[in-house]
C-alpha cells in the first residue's frame, strides 16, 4: 500500500508522443509547478527528424553509480539513479541509453514478503523528467509512480507484500521511449516462505530479455521490429555475471552449473514490445513458477511463455556434460541476439 510522499517533483506532464525526443510537454493543468529547469528542458527538447541524441545528452556519459540498499528490519531503503549512460549492445554499436543507475537493464531489486520499501529516485539527466514503476507493489500512479524533475530526488514508500520477479520500468509519457531507451529491469519479491523446490536447487541466476531498437526513434518504436533482441544475466551474489543487454553477453561469459545440478533462472520479459518463449535447449523445465509466485506452479514445461512484462521462476536438471543453449523460441529474436550459454561441467 503507498504510504507517503515527500519529494520535489514534477506532476501531470501530458502523453503527447514526441517522435525522438521522448520528452513529454507542460500540463496546464499540472498539479505542481514545474520547475525553471524543467520548463527549459521542454523548451530545448522538442521533435527532431533525425534519431540524434538530444542537446543536453550529446556528450553526456554519466558513470554507472552503484545500487545502494540498506535493510532495517523489514525497511528497505534503495537508492537509485536516472541517469545517461552509452551502452555498447552489439560491437562496435554504442547506444545512448537512457538508464537506472547505468545499466540496461537496470541492476537487480531483491526485498522480501511483507518488508516495506523505502524508495529514493535522484534523476541526474539534464533535461528529462524520469519515474519508477515497481509492478510488484500496489500504489496510486500519479502518487506513488510520480514523475521527478531533471536534477531532483523523489521519494516513494511501498510495502511488498506480493512474491514473484516482477519488472520495474520509467513510467513517464511516452513510456515507451522510455523503456525502450533503456529504463527497464527487475525487482525480485522473494516468498516468506519459499518455493516448495527451494531444497533441491543447486544453482540459481537471474536472466532478463529486452529489445532494442533505432536510437530514441519513437516511430521505430511504435511500429517496427527490433533490431537486436538480447539477454543479460544480472547478479545474485557476488561473483556471478552482472552484464548488460547485449548482443553477446551470455555467450562472452556463459553461466555454469555441474552435471547433476538443479538449475534455477529468476527470468523477466521486460520487452517493451515482444513475447519470449523461453526454452533451454536438451532439458525440460521439472518446475516452473509462473510470475515468481509459488501458487502458480507448473511441471514438465518445454517452453515458458512470457508477455511483455511477465516473470517467472524456471528450475530444470542437467544431466550430461555440455553446452546448454537457452533462448526465446522464437528463433528470428534468436537470430538478433537472444541467446545465451549454460556450461556444464562434470
Amino acid at each position: 500500500m503507498f504510504k507517503k510522499i515527500s519529494f520535489r517533483v514534477v506532476i501531470g506532464l501530458s502523453a503527447t508522443v514526441l517522435l525522438l525526443s521522448a520528452c513529454a510537454d507542460g500540463n496546464e493543468e499540472a498539479e505542481n509547478d514545474v520547475s525553471p529547469d524543467l520548463e527549459d528542458a521542454i523548451e530545448n527538447v522538442s521533435a527532431e527528424a533525425a534519431p540524434e541524441a538530444i542537446e543536453p545528452h550529446k556528450d553526456l556519459n554519466q558513470d554507472p553509480v552503484p545500487l545502494e540498499m540498506e535493510r532495517d528490519g523489514t525497511d528497505v531503503y534503495i537508492n537509485m539513479t536516472a541517469q545517461i549512460t552509452d551502452i555498447e549492445i552489439d560491437k562496435g554499436y554504442t547506444y545512448k541509453a537512457w538508464t537506472f543507475n547505468g545499466e540496461a537493464p537496470g541492476p537487480l531489486v531483491v526485498v522480501n514478503e511483507g518488508d516495506t520499501i523505502h524508495f529514493t529516485l535522484d534523476n541526474m539527466d539534464p533535461a528529462i523528467p524520469h519515474s519508477m514503476d515497481f509492478h510488484a507493489v500496489h500504489a496510486a500512479p500519479d502518487k506513488g509512480f510520480a514523475d521527478v524533475a531533471p536534477n531532483e530526488e523523489g521519494t516513494f514508500v511501498y510495502d511488498a507484500n506480493s512474491p514473484g520477479v516482477f519488472m520495474y520500468h520509467c513510467g513517464t509519457d511516452p513510456v515507451l521511449s522510455h523503456v525502450a531507451n533503456g529504463m527497464h529491469g527487475v525487482i525480485i519479491v522473494q516468498p516468506e516462505d519459499g518455493y516448495p523446490t527451494d531444497d533441491e536447487v543447486d544453482q540459481e541466476y537471474v536472466i532478463v530479455q529486452n529489445e532494442w531498437y533505432q536510437y530514441n526513434d519513437l516511430d521505430d518504436m511504435t511500429n517496427n521490429e527490433p533490431s537486436q533482441v538480447v539477454f543479460s544475466a544480472k547478479a545474485l551474489e557476488d561473483g556471478q555475471p552482472n552484464t548488460n543487454g547485449t548482443v553477446s553477453a551470455l555467450k562472452d561469459e556463459p553461466l555454469t552449473a555441474k552435471v547433476g545440478d538443479k538449475v534455477r533462472f529468476y527470468i523477466n520479459n521486460v520487452g517493451p514490445n515482444e513475447v519470449s518463449s523461453f526454452h533451454v535447449i536438451g532439458t525440460i523445465m521439472d518446475d516452473v513458477y509462473l510470475d515468481g509466485h509459488p501458487d502458480n506452479h507448473l511441471t514438465g514445461m518445454q517452453t515458458v511463455m512470457l508477455p511483455a512484462s511477465g516473470g517467472a521462476v524456471v528450475e530444470f536438471t542437467v544431466k550430461e556434460a555440455g553446452t546448454y543453449k537457452f533462448v526465446t523460441h522464437q528463433f528470428n529474436h534468436v537470430q538478433k541476439g537472444a541467446a545465451g550459454v549454460l556450461e556444464v561441467t562434470e
